[in-house]
């Protein structure tokens, strides 16, 4: 592999800030080891100038939540003509906003859980008790809360009870103007990624997800010990086949490149149901991605080292 300077983007201003820079020292260790140089980078006011200056190969983003995954950082890179892994503008937009990916999957056939995406204001003209009532009768019981956009399962609340929505609510509200409110579909809850080589997008073995506290919420994502992962998932041929092919299906239709990481759950009858799909897949020590990649044989350096070449290539570099 021809020695390339990667610029490896991590912090930024979102709530996700410290998880990303745990992202991306990892990513950036694993590419030295495979031999290429390296610099760690934060997403703040001086990028732009240093992208300018210092001209790195390649980007990789890892960048979690807000500018990270919603186009917006891709888009001056683009500007700037600077080649970067992952997912165009276009495509971060449109799985990065949660109702917009689950209907592009749903008029595509693929099975998702009924939904109802609401802003904050209509909950305060048309009166929040009200319009969880009629949540609560059209969707029915348990549901799962969760803001539109973002991730880390921040501002997300399953919901069992009548008296827990309001509460539910305010949680999401602090975190988007939107609240995406979801069927609760009981099932093994796993995670694909899809990785692109020479081949075209290709799912990796699926990580199965088994929370102590039953519910996947930040501190289960984050606390070492607190979730116990298998890798590959416990699941028979059948439904290994069919969420490894939503995890790719979801990949294309989204238009999304080079590696993205699908969120499902299992059904016992074996149906896979697509819950949000991630452009920017963390990368931390209890992150799901690097465990797909070790269950496939795969080294994280090696892996982001062949997208990086992609990338450069891609621009005709």
């Amino acid at each position: 592999m021809t020695e390339r300077t990667v610029a490896v983007l991590a912090g930024g201003l979102s709530h996700e800030r410290d998880v990303s820079l745990r992202s991306g020292r990892r990513v950036s260790a694993a590419l030295r080891e495979a031999g290429l140089g390296v610099e760690e980078w934060d997403a703040d006011a001086s990028l732009v100038t240093r992208l300018l200056k210092h001209r790195p190969d390649a980007v990789i983003v890892a960048l979690h939540g807000g500018a990270g995954e919603d186009g917006a950082v891709q888009s001056v890179l683009e500007m700037l003509d600077v080649p970067f892994v992952g997912a165009d503008p276009r495509g971060c937009r449109r799985a990065w906003d949660k109702p917009t990916a689950k209907g592009e999957l749903a008029r595509a056939g693929l099975a998702t859980p009924d939904w109802i995406a609401l802003p904050h204001a209509t909950f305060r003209d048309l009166g929040a008790q009200a319009v969880l009532d009629a949540l609560v009768h059209h969707l029915g019981l348990p549901l799962i809360l969760k803001p539109d956009q973002g991730g880390s399962a921040l501002g997300a609340q399953v919901v069992r009870d009548p008296t827990e929505l309001p509460a539910a609510m305010v949680g999401c509200l602090a975190y988007a103007d939107t609240v995406l409110a979801e069927r609760y579909v009981e099932g093994v809850e796993v995670a694909v990624t899809v990785l692109e080589g020479g081949d075209g997008p290709r799912a990796l073995p699926a990580v199965e997800i088994e929370p102590e506290s039953g519910v996947y919420d930040y501190a289960a994502r984050y606390t070492a010990g607190l979730t116990t992962f298998h890798a590959p998932a416990r699941l028979d041929g059948a439904a290994a086949a069919a969420v490894g092919e939503l995890a790719v299906a979801a990949h294309r239709l989204l238009g999304l490149r080079d590696v993205s990481r699908t969120d499902a759950v299992v059904t016992e009858a074996g149906v896979a149901h697509f819950l949000e799909v991630n452009v920017a897949p963390g990368l931390t020590e209890t992150s799901l991605l690097p465990m797909a990649l070790e269950a496939d044989g795969t080294d994280l350096g090696s892996a982001f080292g062949a997208l990086v070449e992609r990338a450069v290539t891609r621009c005709g570099r």
